[in-house]
């Protein structure tokens, strides 16, 4: 029989297996990390360029969630709100809820097409169930979340007249597009950090999912503050609203920006010594990364 990689360590959240580190027959260490191997980051990757790269879908995720987000800051300003008025505001939302769709739907089928493939499995299917991977489940709740914005933001172009009943129509929606965006970065941050929490300020990977989960955090204050009075067309605090969202596209602006520097960044050469047998230590060789 020929032999088998041997597991030194294996890290992650709850079920979910995020970094495992083996050592190869041949004496070679090994590292795979589920981020990583989606993204297909290692160090001999030819990424092309970092602005302009549209043959890359991690290109398209960054650029059309950029978009999004700029679009979704713009009408949170009051100067745009009093210029173009309530409903093109309200188009402007909906439009920027179509390139995040975009970008989720693209980083969906990025965690499926990472996935473990059957024998005779079809390549071809959009949607499948992969439960048991922390990636497909964040990327999969995410989409729902864009999916749900789009219905607030399409409902909030016809309540933007502001009768109750059209008002409630779209904070119900906002505020379950909200919650999936948190949990989905939630699960995000514990795919890079293995676990709850880490420190790890070199890592882009690291900054992308920090500043994701707090642009969540942001939705989320924005969607509560938008609760309509009951009896009343007014919502719970117009400022705070406008405020969180304006935050959280902000802070997912930067995350899709990060995307792009990710996808190019340079790894380092990292080294691991061979096993000892006898003598002194021989020269460390490069690490390959599975």
């Amino acid at each position: 029989m020929p032999a088998q990689p041997e597991t030194i360590q294996e890290r992650g959240f709850g079920p979910f297996v995020t970094f495992v580190v083996r050592k190869r027959p041949d004496g070679v260490i090994a590292h795979w990390e589920s981020r990583a191997h989606r993204k297909h980051l290692h160090p001999d990757a030819r990424r092309g360029s970092t602005w302009w790269a549209p043959h890359d879908r991690d290109w398209w995720i960054g650029v059309l969630f950029a978009v999004g987000s700029i679009l979704f800051a713009l009408g949170t300003v009051p100067a745009y709100v009093d210029a173009v008025g309530a409903r093109p505001d309200a188009l402007t939302f909906f439009i920027g809820s179509l390139f995040f769709t975009s970008a989720g739907f693209l980083q969906y089928r990025e965690a499926v097409d990472a996935a473990p493939r059957r024998p005779g499995a079809d390549r071809r299917k959009v949607f499948v169930f992969l439960p048991r991977q922390i990636d497909w489940q964040a990327t999969a709740v995410q989409l729902v979340g864009t999916l749900e914005f789009n219905v607030s933001t399409f409902a909030a172009i016809f309540a933007a007249v502001g009768t109750a009943q059209a008002r409630h129509h779209v904070w119900r929606p906002d505020v379950f597009g909200s919650v999936c965006f948190l949990v989905a970065s939630v699960l995000a941050w514990f795919e890079v950090c293995h676990g709850w929490t880490a420190w790890r300020p070199r890592s882009l990977a690291w900054w992308i999912t920090g500043v994701n989960l707090a642009g969540s955090v942001a939705f989320g204050f924005s969607a509560v503050a938008s609760y309509v009075i009951p009896g009343t067309t007014e919502l719970l605090s117009v400022p705070v609203t406008n405020l969180g969202t304006f935050i959280g596209a902000v802070c997912f602006l930067a995350g899709a920006v990060l995307l792009l520097f990710e996808r190019t960044e340079e790894l380092p050469a990292v080294t691991a010594a061979p096993p000892r047998l006898s003598g002194p230590a021989e020269p460390a060789r490069p690490l390959q990364v599975a």
